[in-house]
């Protein structure tokens, strides 16, 4: 079975950096990505970043402008999101998805699994 945990979340004062984590496990299939989303109170879910985990090819929302950073170590099974500069309007819940390699991560069939979030509060 397919698991993300994701960590990492927590208050951090505006400016400020935050490192999460999604430990993944149980995918078998060889082609796949990791991605992160966000929703903040009263919005819908948006894509952040994404990273193909065969080849560790990223990409972006064009909203992140160089302050978050996706990576992988393969040897923990795990993906990062670094978030620096931080502002209020990052206050969000993140999660972590999982995909087939290839399909947006927006689109129907772009997203297999997910994990429960963890909570990013940027305060002013």
């Amino acid at each position: 079975q397919v698991q993300l945990v994701e960590s990492g979340g927590g208050v951090v004062q505006a400016g400020g950096s935050l490192r999460l984590s999604c430990a993944a496990s149980g995918r078998t299939d060889s082609t796949y990505a990791i991605h992160w989303f966000r929703q903040a109170p009263g919005e819908e879910r948006e894509f952040v970043a994404g990273i193909n985990w065969d080849d560790g090819s990223k990409y972006y929302a064009d909203f992140v402008k160089s302050r978050l950073t996706i990576s992988r170590d393969i040897a923990k099974n795990t993906v990062y999101l670094q978030m620096n500069s931080l502002k209020p309007e990052d206050t969000a819940t993140y999660y972590c998805a999982t995909g087939p390699s290839g399909v947006s991560p927006t689109l129907d069939g772009g997203i297999d699994y997910w994990g429960q979030g963890t909570q990013v509060t940027v305060s002013s």
